[in-house]
């Protein structure tokens, strides 16, 4: 796979930029800028080198018509305002468009198409549209991993039609997923949660087999909890899981990979509530497990301080409500400290997991936090990604 780093002689050359710029909008307004905020190496590392950039990307789920609520403006203004370059926002239609019509003032260094999805050829792969949008320059840059599990037409049939390379932060995401998966420091653990056992049932089963550790945290650990003989109340689960549950603890045997889950709880009657410690035998029928207890947090800490490498996916109880937030907080400072002395390889990723260390303002402190989505989890369930699989 070809870095746009090690490509000489970007000067005056138009690079196509697919970047994922698809930021939660609320009425015209960002309210979350960690998407546009991780791509400003690439742009100013083209400017650097004298590249004229055309900015791909798409923003929500127009489904190939015009939804004005869903256009780029706000993202384009965002990108003014940070980068201090004279930016255009191209509203007319892509497929009208001609290479004339881009960088027509001398000091224009960025374009910014309108939102690729207003397009329903975008979703379909099709093969003239990206032939169309390969045309309006002399090269092709992918850093959007996280839309890089989709085989749509700027992701992954451009590719055939102009050079094509992998952006700055899609090679750091790589990377990071590397040293996770294949590249592996020992020892190494996951931390895995969610409300879904089942969701993230092939991640479990292909991690297994290279991780020595695995810690079930979240709403999954209630089914497993559940299926150990214990009452969980009114905790979220799923209904007929205990074949998957089976399947995890066989696997885990033959691999030799631990799994953990929860020794002890924090439960409340409501999200809403109050928090109280309890031991697996003493959760009552009408409370709610919204956390891991001090015990689990023991143990988990633990095998972090063990660990070299460790990834982490999906926070340890319901953060939102401060009384339930404390099994997140110890086990994100724990892999801090071990991440200031050097001393273990981090890497977090998942919408929720990302959006607690924002929280905490701990997104810097660990070597890489994904904000990939599904890309990510496709990644770490061993699938191979069409917009990786057309770089190569």
């Amino acid at each position: 796979m070809r870095s746009i780093k090690d490509k000489p002689n970007l000067n005056q050359k138009k690079v196509l930029l697919r970047l994922d710029l698809n930021v939660p909008l609320d009425n015209g307004k960002i309210t979350d800028t960690t998407r546009i905020d991780k791509i400003l190496p690439t742009i100013n590392f083209l400017l650097k080198s004298g590249a004229k950039i055309i900015i791909l990307s798409h923003v929500g789920r127009p489904k190939g018509k015009i939804v004005n609520e869903l256009s780029l403006k706000p993202i384009y203004e965002n990108l003014k305002n940070k980068l201090n370059e004279n930016i255009r926002l191209v509203s007319k239609n892509i497929r009208e468009l001609k290479p004339t019509d881009l960088f027509n003032k001398n000091n224009e260094k960025i374009v910014i198409l309108e939102n690729l999805r207003f397009y329903e050829e975008e979703e379909k792969n099709d093969d003239s549209f990206a032939k169309h949008l390969a045309s309006l320059a002399d090269i092709y840059v992918n850093d959007a991993f996280s839309c890089s599990h989709r085989a749509h037409a700027s992701i992954f049939e451009i590719t055939k039609f102009i050079p094509s390379y992998a952006g700055l932060q899609l090679n750091l995401e790589i990377d990071a997923l590397t040293k996770i998966t294949s590249e592996i420091q020992r020892p190494i653990t996951c931390i895995i949660g969610g409300s879904k056992i089942s969701s993230k049932i092939n991640i479990i089963k292909n991690l297994m087999v290279k991780f020595d550790n695995i810690i079930i945290v979240g709403g999954m650990a209630n089914n497993i909890l559940k299926y150990k003989g214990y009452e969980i109340g009114k905790s979220i689960q799923e209904n007929d899981r205990n074949k998957i549950i089976e399947e995890i603890f066989a696997l885990s045997k033959k691999e030799n990979c631990k799994i953990i889950y929860p020794e002890d709880v924090t439960v409340g009657k409501d999200l809403n509530g109050s928090s109280e410690i309890k031991e697996l035998d003493n959760v009552y029928k009408d409370e709610l497990i919204l956390d891991i207890g001090p015990k689990t947090i023991k143990a988990i800490n633990l095998l972090i301080e063990e660990s070299s490498t460790i990834l982490w996916n999906g926070p340890a109880g319901y953060f939102e409500n401060p009384n339930f937030a404390k099994g997140s907080i110890e086990i994100a400072k724990k892999i801090i400290e071990k991440n200031k002395n050097n001393t273990i390889y981090s890497v977090a990723g998942g919408g929720d997991t990302v959006s607690f260390l924002n929280s905490i303002g701990a997104t810097s402190n660990f070597n890489f936090v994904s904000t990939a989505g599904g890309a990510f989890l496709e990644y770490l369930e061993g699938k191979e990604l069409p917009g990786i699989r057309a770089l190569k």
